[in-house]
């Protein structure tokens, strides 16, 4: 079945974007950051994060192609030159800030700039989307490890996690991956979306996070494949319909 998409105010409304119709709203479980928007999936442990960034400089960006590995550099700089280069450069800057020690990036589709429908007056914007997927590797999980402001959760082992990539949101709802000892490894995919306004210091960031444990450990493929379609169909929507109602937003 299609996944129908409803328009969302974000930020107080400064913001249009858009979730699937019957997502939740994370703010109702839990506090969110000023800065973020979190949305859950009722029926699987996908997430929808929006967040307010700042805008990484062109030297700071181009510094995160020459220290990746070859192959990151090969993903972001091979196809683009200039400013398109600066902006897959920062988008590569946000999606390896997300990693921690001992976790791995794949690139599945290198970030390629894309036109927003409702930014065409605006001056210098640049917008990237892609495919990530990161593998994190777990030695011993709590259910009651608390959650940071990036939405990934803070533990000793320094793990890769968004909001629900093992369930545990208000800290208190246990999955097989939560309670499982022994090393073993976790991955997710992450759909993004960055929208470059440096004229407002500000990178837009999108993410649809995928996790693959749950339908790994259901042996059931055809499920995760729809869901990441569900997740590329958000994507798409969000450079469809993505505003700003009011750019006070940005100071």
């Amino acid at each position: 079945m299609t996944a129908q998409f409803e328009e969302k105010p974000l930020f107080g409304g400064a913001i249009t974007g858009t979730i699937p119709q019957g997502w939740l709203d994370a703010s109702d479980i839990r506090q969110v950051p000023n800065h973020q928007e979190i949305f859950l999936s009722p029926t699987t442990l996908s997430n929808l994060i929006i967040e307010i960034n700042e805008y990484v400089p062109k030297q700071q960006a181009l510094r995160t192609l020459s220290s990746a590995p070859e192959s990151l550099s090969q993903a972001g700089a091979a196809a683009h030159v200039g400013a398109e280069a600066e902006g897959v450069a920062a988008a590569l800057y946000h999606l390896r800030d997300l990693c921690d020690e001992g976790d791995t990036m794949d690139i599945i589709n290198p970030p390629h700039p894309v036109q927003l429908k409702h930014f065409t007056a605006v001056n210098n914007l640049s917008a990237f989307t892609g495919i990530v997927k990161y593998t994190t590797p777990k030695k011993q999980r709590s259910a009651t490890a608390g959650i940071n402001a990036l939405g990934r959760e803070d533990s000793a082992q320094q793990q890769t996690s968004f909001t629900s990539i093992d369930g545990d949101v208000s800290g208190g709802r246990d999955t097989a991956s939560s309670s499982t000892t022994g090393p073993w490894r976790s991955s997710y995919s992450s759909h993004f979306l960055l929208v470059r306004l440096p004229e407002k210091e500000t990178d837009i960031l999108v993410f649809v996070n995928v996790p693959h444990d749950e339908f790994d450990l259901q042996g059931d493929p055809r499920a995760l494949a729809r869901e990441e379609a569900i997740a590329s169909g958000l994507l798409e929507k969000f450079v469809e319909v993505l505003e700003v109602k009011n750019w006070d937003l940005f100071g």
